[in-house]
């Protein structure tokens, strides 16, 4: 929360050295139909190997700009709370063999997955045109974020398009805006929440006792402003959660979207800010708080640090109980979404219109 702008609203993206294929385990086999596979990059933010990688990083952010030693020790420090790194390398490359296994067990040889992050290698552009070269039929880019933004997933798949049309092949880019909406996507972090608020042997429900926040990284009010979906996409994330728990029928349970990991900037970021909502419920009488980080599908800066570390201060602070809802990360359950999505925008067969046939 109010901390350096690490991650815009499409995060969770392995680190420099990150994936460029889906590994030796995950290549699918040739189709025996002889047909071209299916292109897919996934794309996300990526994130420093190392320290020595935190300053060329935390620049491409800055869309060149070097940050000031303060913002640098700042960011340092960040990752040095978490053992001098983020995980987030190992959890996306999990999430990319995922998917590359969900796709493979379901049509052999149909599928060929690339990873491309915004601000560490392999670059969106240079993936991209890998599979491009590759001679795939098509490409589907999706992002490992789950709404739309201008700022997040519209500047990957923006950045991706470019890069297989100046390829120069003749691919067609498929883009996957959003998916918060995807099939079981919603329950599958209801049962998460709900897990935290019905705990076993737990006391029984309190009126009003738990407050219940939704968040996603904020976006600057600009943005928002010019008609950007995020916010909207965001709230529906949480109204789909709550209504499969049915919090609105409790007595025992007050819930809301929050917004944290605001970046700093002159410009203003949308709110209210979960540590701000926190002190709020806190002096309104709630004796628990329970963040499900609706935004997010891994493990990294803004859930490790930002909620386990900052926020879970702020309750103890205000005598609060905190808990968090377990990211995502490798579920194969959610991998397995995330394949279907990719599987609903291009199906296991020939190019529509191309009039290939079955060996086409």
């Amino acid at each position: 929360m109010n901390g350096p702008a690490t991650n815009g609203p499409a995060t969770n993206g392995p680190a420099t050295t990150g994936p460029a294929t889906t590994g030796p385990a995950q290549e699918p086999a040739p189709p025996a139909s002889g047909r071209r596979p299916v292109g897919v990059l996934v794309m996300a933010h990526g994130t420093p190997s190392s320290p020595e990688e935190i300053l060329p990083f935390y620049t491409s952010i800055r869309r060149g700009r070097p940050p000031t030693p303060e913002l640098l020790a700042e960011l340092t420090g960040r990752y040095e709370a978490l053992g001098g790194t983020s995980p987030l390398a190992e959890r996306t490359q999990a999430q990319v063999d995922g998917i590359a296994a969900a796709l493979e067990a379901t049509a052999p040889g149909r599928y060929l997955v690339r990873y491309g992050a915004k601000h560490t290698e392999p670059r969106i552009e240079d993936s991209a045109a890998s599979l491009a070269a590759a001679g795939v039929d098509r490409i589907v880019g999706i992002v490992l974020t789950p709404h739309q933004s201008t700022l997040g997933s519209g500047e990957y798949l923006h950045r991706a398009e470019e890069a297989v049309v100046a390829s120069g092949t003749g691919v067609a880019f498929a883009a996957v805006p959003s998916w918060h909406r995807a099939p079981g996507f919603a329950a599958l972090l209801a049962a998460r929440t709900g897990a935290l608020l019905d705990p076993p042997g737990g006391d029984g429900p309190q009126p009003g006792a738990t407050a219940v926040f939704f968040t996603a990284h904020s976006l600057p009010e600009r943005v928002v402003a010019a008609g950007d979906p995020y916010p909207d996409q965001v709230r529906e994330s949480a109204t789909d959660i709550a209504g499969l728990l049915g919090l609105d029928t409790r007595e025992d349970i007050r819930w809301d979207v929050a917004w944290q990991s605001a970046g700093r900037t002159a410009d203003p970021w949308i709110g209210p800010d979960l540590l701000a909502e926190i002190r709020r419920v806190a002096g309104s009488g709630a004796a628990s708080v329970v963040v499900c980080p609706v935004g997010f599908v891994s493990d990294h800066l803004e859930v490790l640090y930002d909620l386990d570390l900052e926020a879970a201060a702020v309750a103890r602070e205000v005598g609060v109980r905190f808990a968090r809802t377990p990211s995502l990360n490798d579920d194969p359950r959610f991998l397995a979404i995330l394949a279907g999505v990719v599987m609903a925008t291009a199906p296991p067969g020939p190019v529509p219109g191309s009039g290939a046939g079955p060996d086409g």
